[in-house]
């Protein structure tokens, strides 16, 4: 049986960030479902997408991009259904450990310089800085766009901490944006390395998967083929 594909978008984003990416995987004969969370907590966006992961039939391959990767790190644990993980450009936290946590190990990753609290404690990143911070190797119009239809993240969600990481007993792909301005690439190689992931770096801003769709799809690919090869080995 063909893996399902579960994508599950980042901060300041959703579902539609994947757009490059799904008529590639769709066209290989996968069936892809993108999640939208509302990204008002990591518990609230981890019960979302283990609704959606519930409605999957078989074994099932979860995507994360930035934030995305908390999201699948906790929501990943407890399903039979989840065969691997794979993370682009994106966090993967330890128990007891939480986005903060992960960017306090470093310099303060120059793209949070664009960001700013509203009132009601979400985050946003201002849309004349959106291509510096978070695409700087898109097409002006085109980071306009995603600035301009940037969902908000709550404050939160950057204390929220995961409690027992899927990655701890799942097989692991991580691939690292050289070129990131939200993550540092050093804190992605740091996660690909503690979570022994089968790593790919790219020359990418953080949006890689809207940059370099195909390298992305290449990867998560590479991902559910050897999921699958994983799954008929078992059943001999």
């Amino acid at each position: 049986m063909s893996v399902n594909i579960l994508l599950v978008h980042g901060a300041w984003g959703d579902g539609s960030n994947w757009s490059r990416v799904i008529p590639l995987l769709v066209s290989q004969g996968f069936h892809v479902t993108a999640v939208q969370n509302p990204l008002t907590s990591l518990a609230d966006d981890v019960a979302n997408t283990r609704r959606i992961l519930a409605l999957q039939k078989g074994p099932t391959l979860l995507v994360g991009h930035s934030y995305g990767g908390a999201v699948i790190t906790e929501a990943g644990t407890d399903s039979d259904l989840v065969t691997g993980l794979v993370y682009i450009a994106a966090f993967a936290p330890d128990a007891g450990e939480g986005l903060g946590d992960l960017l306090g190990r470093g310099q303060p990753p120059p793209g949070g310089a664009n960001i700013y609290p509203d009132p009601d404690g979400f985050l946003w990143i201002k849309q004349e800085g959106f291509r510096e911070s978070f695409a700087q190797d898109l097409g002006e119009m085109e980071a306009r766009v995603l600035g301009v239809t940037q969902r908000p993240i709550s404050g939160r969600c950057f204390s929220d901490k995961v409690s027992r990481p899927a990655w701890k007993v799942k097989p692991c792909w991580y691939q690292v944006s050289e070129q990131d301005r939200m993550i540092p690439p050093d804190t992605e190689r740091f996660m690909a390395q503690r979570m022994r992931a089968t790593t790919r770096s790219l020359p990418a801003s953080h949006a890689s998967l809207v940059s370099q769709p195909a390298e992305v799809s290449k990867l998560i690919l590479e991902a559910a083929a050897s999921v699958e090869a994983g799954a008929g080995a078992s059943m001999h």
